[in-house]
């Protein structure tokens, strides 16, 4: 954790060296999310309820998985661009040098920019706290930090996948972005609204509804079911099988050779 600390600073330093860049991109990473916002306020203007969930409601759903998603595209970015590691020949001498893999790829790449998504994150959930009519006792609380790191293992693990596939086909294989910036558009609304074949695939299949839609119902009182909190705990676990994946993908790892 420390070697990493010191990667982060020092790419942190490196991309403050270009502050106004650093900013206008941040900026635009806000608006790029306000305007999923925008979206969402004029479609409620219009129609005041989506499947029984209101404004308020969908705008914690909106707020939570925006931040875990932000989250995992500042620090797992490393495993998002892996393509361009594999094709230029970086990962052999990442392989070579005394430290983990993981841990290397990880550094290799932070993108703090994405901070601009975080805030506007962090921003709907404070406006949406006092609107939501949640009752804030210790277990919604805890509910929302579990939705939250939930969010940011499932994601980090759909890109630990992405990666581990370039080992089989050196360039990246686009289709992933369904899941990942997909999920975050798809999981905006809870994943009820698209039907239960959709809650089944993204509950035993790519697991977003266990941090999204199940610990959702409970946060907002429609389920009193204690395991609905708790889910996304074994949302966490879905990084196994994807750091199993890795490891396979590194065995058959050939050098590009360039």
């Amino acid at each position: 954790m420390k070697l990493y600390l010191k990667y982060a600073a020092i790419l942190l330093k490196s991309q403050m060296q270009y502050k106004t860049s650093f900013f206008m991109t941040t900026l635009g990473q806000f608006l790029v999310s306000f305007t999923v916002f925008l979206g969402m306020y004029f479609m409620f203007d219009r129609f005041q309820a989506v499947e029984g969930f209101t404004f308020s409601e969908v705008l914690l759903c909106f707020s939570i998985i925006l931040t875990s998603y932000s989250l995992a595209e500042c620090f797992v970015r490393g495993f998002d661009t892996f393509s361009g590691i594999i094709s230029n020949g970086e990962f052999d001498r990442i392989m070579v040098r005394p430290r983990n893999e993981i841990l290397q790829v990880l550094a290799s790449r932070i993108e703090f920019s994405r901070i601009g998504r975080l805030i506007q994150g962090i921003v709907v959930f404070i406006y949406a706290i006092p609107a939501s009519g949640v009752i804030w006792t210790f277990d919604k609380i805890l509910t929302v930090v579990l939705m939250v790191v939930g969010g940011f293992f499932v994601f980090s693990g759909l890109y630990i996948i992405y990666a581990s596939l370039c080992f089989f086909t050196t360039e990246g294989l686009e289709f992933m972005n369904i899941f990942t910036d997909g999920g975050k558009e798809f999981g905006k609304y809870p994943f009820s609204i698209y039907g239960e074949e959709v809650l089944k695939f993204f509950t035993y299949v790519i697991p977003l509804a266990l941090f999204q839609y199940y610990p959702f119902m409970y946060l907002i009182g429609r389920t009193d079911r204690i395991t609905n909190m708790l889910l996304p705990i074994l949302g966490m676990l879905f990084i196994l099988p994807c750091h199993l994946f890795w490891r396979i993908g590194i065995r058959h790892y050939k050098s590009t050779g360039s």
